[in-house]
This record gives C-alpha cells, sequence and structure tokens, in this order.
C-alpha cells in the first residue's frame, strides 16, 4: 500500500483477483464511492509507485515479474517489465530471474527517475522501464531445492505465487541517497551504502533462518537505523518478530513486549514527524508504541480485529491496509505524537491541533449513490482533548475558537444546544448539546464557521438555511481554549488554504466581510422579528386577561390595531406561511430568505464577490434599515401610546425585549 502527492491524497494497492486500485482519500461528493476509485494497471499482488512529481503516472507490479507505467491522462497502460518471459508452469530455478509473488517497486525518495524493481537481484531504470540493469549480485540464499516446479512430477501448478529466494522487502534512506535496505523471503537483509556498488549481508542471527523479511523501514531521522517485521507465519510460528538497528545492521534488537505471542508482524512503520512512535501492522490489527518499541499495545479504536498487511503516515493520517476489510485510515495521529505518560496523570488536557484546511465540503451526490461507500474525513479543525473524569451535571465544559487577535469568535457549550438547521422528523428529539465531553480522550471538529445569525425559534428556512450559517474563517492563526471546572488550557493552530485552489488572502477577507455583513444583517432582521413575537405574545396575553365589557373594548382595539401595525412590518422581514421545502413558489420569500439567498450565492466558491453581490447586499441593507426603522418607529409612538391606554387601565406593561435575546415559542403567522 501505498500514498501519492495529490490534495486529497489517493491510497493505492492491489486486491486478490480484482486488481489494483486507487481511491481518494476524501471525495468532494460528500462520500468516497466507486466514482473515486480506478485501475492503475498491475495486477492483483504487486506493489504501487505513483510518480511524485505528477501522480496521475502510476507504476505497478503483479507476479511473474510484470511491471506496467499507467498514464491517467491518456489511460494507457504500458508493460515495462525487465524480463517479458513467460513462466507459467516452470520452477523458478528455471527461469532467468525469479520475482516475487508481491515484488517490491519503489521510486526512489532523493531521484523522481530511479524506479527499482526487486527480483533476486535488484534492479533500475532511470528512464520509465525502457532499460533496465542489474545494480546487485543475487541477493538470496539461492537454493535451488526450494526452487522446483509446484506439483511436482503429478500436477503442475505454478502461477509464480510458489517461487521462492526473493527479494520481498525493499526501501531506500529517505535521508540518504543510496542507502538502500533489501529483505528477502528466505531471511536475509542486505545492505547497500552507494547505491548498489557493493552489499553487505546484515542479517541478525536473532530471527530464525528462512523467515521472511516481510518489511523495513528506514528511520527519517537517522541514517544508520532501520525497523524489520519478521514473518514465519507459513512455518506455524505465529510469534510477533520486531527488530531495530541503529547502527547499519551490525546488530538488532528484538522489540515486541505488548505484542501477544501469537500475534504476527507483517509491517513495522515509524511516524515521520515524532521520533520512537512507531506502528505495527498484525494479524489481530494495530499496535502502537511511544518508547521506540520497548512497550506496544493495542490501537483499536473503531477498527476491526483483522488482518494489517501494511500501513504508513501520510501527513498527519495512518493509513491501514487490510486483508479482505478495506483500507482504514485514522484522520489525525496528533493526540498520538503529543501523547507521554505525564499527560495521563492530568485532569484535563488540551492537545494541539493539526493544521486545518479550508475544503469545500461536497453534498453527497445521488447520482453515485452506492453500497460501496466509503467515510470522508472530517471538514475543518480536528480538536482533541482529555478528561479524567466527565464534569458533573451542573459544571459547564466550554470550547472557544478565537482569531489572531485574541477575539471569541465562536462557542461551544456543553449546557446549551444546537440550532436545528432544518426542520425535524416527528420523531426527533430535541436538538444536541454543543459539547458532549465524556471521560477520556474527546475529539470535537470546528466547521471553521464564526457564529451563526441569530434565528426565529420554531421558523426554518429550508433551502435558504445554509445562508444563515456563520462565515467560513479565512486561512490564518487560530486558538481553541477549553475550560472546565474553572481550569482552562489553550493551544494553537494554523488554518491554510485547500491547496487546490487559487485565490488571494486579499479576494477571501473581501468575501469574508461581505458575508459577515450579510449575517450581522440577517441577526438584525431576526432579532426585530423576534421582538415584535414578543410584543404580540404579551399583548395577546392581555387581550385574555381583559373582561369582556365596553369599558375595555378601546384597550382591546388599540391592541388590535398595534398588532396589525406589527405583522404589517414583520411580514415583509420573514414569511412564516413557508413550512416546507419549495412553499417560496407559492408564498414569497421575504427580507430574511433573500439575505440568506445572498449569502449562499457569495460563499458557492472561494472568490472574491462578485459586483452583483455587492450591489445586492447594499440594496438589502436599504430594505433593511427602513424596515427596522419602521419598527423604531412602532416602537417611539404607537407601543408609547398603548403603553399610556394601558396605564389607564391599571394594565400591565408591555416590554420589549432586548435585541439579541431569542424568544422561547414560536408566534403563529396569523
Amino acid at each position: 500500500m501505498i500514498t501519492d502527492t495529490a490534495t486529497p491524497y489517493r491510497v493505492y494497492g492491489p486486491q486478490q483477483d480484482s486488481g489494483t486500485v486507487a481511491i481518494a482519500s476524501r471525495s468532494d461528493d460528500g462520500t468516497i464511492t466507486r466514482s473515486d476509485w480506478y485501475d492503475v494497471g498491475g495486477g492483483e499482488a504487486g506493489y504501487i509507485a505513483p510518480d511524485p512529481r505528477d501522480p496521475n503516472i502510476v507504476y505497478a507490479a503483479d507476479y511473474q515479474g510484470l511491471i506496467t507505467r499507467y498514464d491517467r491522462h491518456i489511460g494507457q497502460v504500458k508493460a515495462i517489465t525487465e524480463q517479458p518471459e513467460l513462466s507459467d508452469a516452470h520452477g523458478a530455478a528455471n527461469l532467468e530471474h525469479r520475482f516475487q509473488w508481491t515484488a517490491p517497486v519503489m521510486i526512489s525518495p532523493h531521484d523522481p527517475n530511479t524506479l527499482y524493481h526487486g527480483g533476486e537481484m535488484l534492479f533500475k531504470t532511470t528512464d520509465g522501464g525502457v532499460h533496465w540493469s542489474a545494480i546487485s549480485p543475487d541477493l538470496t540464499r539461492n537454493d535451488k531445492s526450494k526452487q522446483k516446479v509446484s506439483g511436482g512430477d503429478i500436477t503442475l501448478d505454478d502461477s509464480g505465487t510458489e517461487y521462492y529466494d526473493t527479494i520481498f522487502a525493499l526501501a531506500e534512506s529517505p535521508i540518504t541517497k543510496g542507502l538502500i535496505w533489501v529483505g528477502t523471503d528466505d531471511g536475509l537483509v542486505q545492505l547497500t551504502k552507494d547505491e548498489g556498488k557493493s552489499w553487505s549481508n546484515v542479517s541478525s542471527k536473532d530471527w530464525p533462518e528462512w523467515s521472511r523479511i516481510s518489511l523495513i523501514d528506514p528511520s527519517p531521522f537517522d541514517p544508520g537505523t532501520a525497523y524489520v517485521a519478521v514473518d514465519r507465519h507459513q512455518f506455524d510460528d505465529l510469534r510477533p518478530y520486531i527488530f531495530k538497528t541503529s547502527d547499519y545492521g551490525k546488530t538488532w534488537t528484538k522489540l515486541t513486549q505488548g505484542i501477544p505471542d501469537t500475534t504476527f508482524v507483517r509491517a513495522v512503520r515509524q511516524d515521520p514527524k515524532k521520533k520512537g512512535l512507531l506502528y505495527a501492522g498484525t494479524e489481530m490489527g494495530v499496535f502502537v508504541s511511544f518508547d521506540d518499541g520497548a512497550h506496544w499495545r493495542p490501537l483499536k479504536l473503531n477498527l476491526p480485529t483483522v488482518p494489517v498487511h501494511d500501513l504508513t503516515v501520510k501527513d498527519d493520517d495512518l493509513v491501514v491496509a487490510t486483508h479482505g476489510r478495506a483500507f482504514w485510515i485514522l484522520d489525525d495521529v496528533s493526540p498520538l505524537r503529543q501523547y507521554s505518560d505525564e499527560l495521563a496523570q492530568k485532569n484535563e488536557h488540551l492537545y494541539a491541533p493539526s493544521t486545518a484546511y479550508r475544503i469545500q465540503a461536497g453534498a453527497s451526490n445521488p447520482k453515485h449513490a452506492s453500497k460501496v461507500a466509503g467515510q470522508n474525513p472530517p471538514a475543518g479543525a480536528v480538536i482533541y482533548y482529555y478528561l479524567k473524569d466527565a464534569p458533573k451535571a451542573n459544571t459547564e465544559a466550554k470550547l472557544e475558537i478565537l482569531d489572531s487577535s485574541g477575539k471569541v469568535i465562536r462557542k461551544y457549550s456543553s449546557t446549551e444546544y444546537n440550532t436545528l438547521d432544518e426542520p425535524p422528523d416527528p420523531d426527533d428529539k430535541k436538538p444536541e448539546k454543543q459539547l458532549k465531553p465524556e471521560a477520556g480522550l474527546n475529539r470535537f471538529v470546528w466547521d471553521l464557521r464564526y457564529e451563526e445569525a441569530r434565528h426565529v425559534p420554531g421558523y426554518f428556512l429550508y433551502e435558504y438555511g445554509s445562508g444563515a450559517r456563520g462565515p467560513v474563517a479565512v486561512p490564518g492563526h487560530y486558538q481553541v481554549r477549553l475550560t472546565v471546572g474553572g481550569q482552562t488550557e489553550t493551544a494553537s493552530f494554523d488554518l491554510k488554504l485547500d491547496p487546490r485552489v487559487h485565490v488571494s488572502q486579499e479576494d477571501l477577507q473581501a468575501q469574508f466581510d461581505l458575508l459577515l455583513e450579510t449575517r450581522d444583517e440577517l441577526s438584525r432582521v431576526y432579532d426585530a422579528v423576534n421582538q415584535m413575537q414578543d410584543v404580540r405574545l404579551q399583548l395577546s396575553g392581555l387581550k385574555r386577561r381583559l373582561p369582556e365589557n365596553a369599558s375595555t373594548k378601546s384597550i382591546t382595539n388599540a391592541a388590535d390595531e398595534l398588532e396589525k401595525k406589527l405583522v404589517g412590518v414583520r411580514d415583509q422581514m420573514i414569511n412564516l406561511d413557508i413550512t416546507a421545502n419549495e412553499d417560496s413558489l407559492a408564498y414569497p420569500p421575504q427580507l430574511d430568505a433573500k439575505l440568506a439567498y445572498l449569502a449562499m450565492d457569495a460563499s458557492s466558491a472561494d472568490s472574491a464577490p462578485t459586483e452583483s453581490e455587492v450591489r445586492e447586499l447594499q440594496k438589502l441593507k436599504r430594505q433593511s434599515g427602513e424596515l427596522l426603522a419602521r419598527w423604531d418607529d412602532l416602537q417611539r409612538r404607537d407601543l408609547a401610546d398603548f403603553q399610556k391606554l394601558a396605564a389607564q387601565g391599571s394594565l400591565s406593561t408591555v416590554v420589549v425585549p432586548p435585541a439579541g435575546r431569542v424568544g422561547s415559542d414560536p408566534m403563529p403567522a396569523h
């Protein structure tokens, strides 16, 4: 398994009897489906190597030494096999070269023109497979007694999977060019420090003879350090074998404490950013070590108990290849990189988030609906925090997002509820709490948005509802602050632009400013609507309490007249007759929907607002200003007059609530 340099990155691997697969780690359609998956040549068995300069060029291997070059630009697959010899039903001893069923293929991390392919010796090409040269002698034991035809003299059955004495593992140091490690299926580790001019057998006597060297992972920190996974399950030996050298293979140390004795290992990888953080792929899942392999513990989470054949760390993700159970991705390993025994003793801890990216999250596309679907990674800034104990019922846990100036731009609380973005189904319960802290490790995803517009209880914008959301933050430096029981911790992180998008910071700021201005205007409209609804509720209650006689008739008429004027202003701000999708085709949307629609239009892509969008906002602000002025006038004149009349009858005063306070009860339209 391997990943590439695309954005979002793709994951590659072979599938038994089903060829190769390249699949996106994130889909723009909201769900990873068959449309995000394609074949890259090669076959069911081999390694894959996408070109780091252009991941649409992919080298892929298969059994019997087959290797291909796939060009996605034109959709062609060219065979570039070093020895294109048909070898069905032939024993390995009878062939010019021996290639493992899963012969390794590797592009040099130092020269993208250099491609390696392992047989019984190591082959190299620098021109895309037009010419190959051997840069080693036979690096295996070359025991001819183990290279006979499968089936013997009775029934031949030899497809290449039976070949032995071959290179099984291949890796070049990511920090030293030409320092190449080779592992064989017959138990040898060979090393060259000069790109194949000379080789040394650095095998250890600590692993049994004829073991399979399943994988070698050179250190990204020290050229003399490498980790080796040794697999002996086909000898009926299910014990784990992981070894480390820090002196170019002169000595080896076994590192398996914590992995059960019946759990053999196929892969071991070092985290490229945190020295000493190791991951192991075993027959029973993934294990992790925080102390350079001295101790291991399971890393299960929601991963099934399944054989893990390979794993790799891509940026901040741990990518896992399983046998028959798909690719799995642990989307953010930052808590593992920051973990320590000291942190485990704290009552609470906020982990520093990884860099977040502004990516326009696509919605699920029904045209691509499929039962075979993968889950997208979370869209936003992933925030981890640890709590030794869950907060008590009356204790607020709070997460706040701050901009570079320290201003709070978003707040989430364990005592407050999310606003419903759409009407609930009849069987739905009330909205969930904004924050649901539990004992142990907690994960929260900030969607990168500022606070949403204030809302009108019981009212929904339906198809325009997304326009009431807060604008997406511009790239920059941000902070997150965790407060639990009076204890506060703060961590910083960066927000960056989607690498595929080319737009200036100035354009994004202009878009943000327009969207924030639109949101604020919508909030002012809804503040006024909520105030008018509250006043209507008070008027309704006052009228119910009045005795029906001639002396109260004038007050009742005045209340009716005031309510009529309120509704006249309110109904130009909001249309409460819209109670379902597409109701706007029959009931004209009013100012709030027009503001929300403008926000949807202006936020449809990462770009500066158009002249039309700027002009439309100014027009809607003028309309809003006129309606808000009428509401102010109603308060100063009509409501004040009503208050005097009510006071004459010794009635309670009608109070206009402060702007920004959301009412608790929805008010019917009529």
